[in-house]
């Protein structure tokens, strides 16, 4: 609401169901902007009062109606907040928003988009595709970090019809550092726990014909017993990648079939060759013990394994960025 010649002396803007919305005036009185949301697809009346230059008052009423967006997306967080609330999150762990439809106009949603840290640490958005968008520091979160998440997206218009549901507002705990070096040389797995080496496990990685990722890894899901199927990322029989497996203490590092779990039919060669289809074999006492250590967001990388590196496409490959590489994911750089 503007005034053209003269000052605003009030205003009054009321909702279909009578409430008042609340608003202000500029420091001039030229002008007045609501100071709360209005709804979608919402009929307002407009009633204001102006003194002129001449020093007489006039009127106008009128009304406003709000636009119906044709679909909204919501700020779906992963990982989930619920599900970390009490263990926290690892220091590698990426923040993501999955919109569940295509954004079009990536710039307005992330401008709608903060990752606080405290303390505070550098970070950016990535673009993964048209629907999610990952944020990551440009080196692994500082033990005890709290992250506080806001997507202020109500009313950010995300593109070909569709606009921001809802506001959110969440908080994560980065607990200690716990970081796996499986190196394919040694075929040895150590493990740092704040930065000071714990422990060393003999693994095997995956053979020549299917061998693990290289690259930092992070592992987004644990289950005690899990059946592990090569037909959820497409290789099924007849091809001689095919596998099915019911295996323990298994937790997932990338999204295509690699995990960290216990084999006992690898124990032979554990510490000395790589047999795997790309997962990550311990013997039981190691697995079951890496298990109750490690958890979501905690770090696994690999070095000498003979893949290629990680793709920053799959799950968490965010840290297979250098970091000015991965500064021109954000849609504002």
């Amino acid at each position: 609401m503007k005034a053209a010649n003269g000052k605003l002396t009030d205003v009054t803007v009321t909702s279909a169901k009578g409430k008042t919305v609340a608003g202000e005036f500029a420091a001039d009185k030229l002008s007045w902007t609501t100071t709360e949301v209005l709804g979608y697809g919402g009929t307002y009346q407009v009633k204001a009062h102006a003194q002129g230059a001449d020093g007489k008052s006039v009127e106008q009423q009128g009304q406003v109606t709000t636009l119906s967006p044709k679909k909204q997306a919501n700020a779906n967080l992963i990982p989930a907040p619920s599900a970390v609330k009490s263990a926290g999150v690892g220091v590698g762990q990426p923040i993501v928003f999955s919109f569940g439809v295509a954004v079009k106009n990536k710039a307005a949603v992330e401008k709608a988009l903060t990752v606080e840290s405290s303390p505070k640490q550098e970070g950016s958005w990535y673009w993964m595709d048209d629907k999610n968008v990952h944020y990551r520091p440009k080196e692994y979160w500082k033990p005890g970090t709290t992250l506080t998440v806001n997507a202020k997206i109500y009313g950010v218009d995300f593109g070909n019809g569709v606009y921001g549901a809802d506001d959110r507002t969440e908080t994560y705990k980065v607990h200690d550092s716990w970081i796996a070096k499986a190196d394919g040389n040694t075929e040895q797995m150590q493990i740092f726990h704040n930065g000071s080496m714990v422990k060393s496990m003999p693994i095997s990685m995956g053979k020549d014909a299917t061998p693990t990722h290289l690259g930092p890894h992070v592992i987004s899901d644990k289950q005690a017993n899990y059946t592990m199927d090569s037909c959820t990322y497409g290789v099924c029989p007849p091809d001689p990648k095919a596998y099915r497996s019911n295996e323990k203490f298994s937790q997932r590092i990338s999204n295509d079939g690699e995990f960290v779990h216990e084999n006992p039919n690898s124990v032979g060669q554990q510490g000395s060759s790589n047999v795997s289809h790309g997962c990550i074999n311990l013997n039981a006492a190691n697995a079951e013990w890496f298990f109750n250590n490690f958890g979501l967001g905690d770090v696994v990388e690999v070095t000498n394994s003979g893949g290629p590196q990680l793709p920053v496409w799959d799950l968490y490959g965010d840290w297979s960025k250098s970091w000015t590489d991965w500064q021109k994911g954000s849609a504002l750089k």
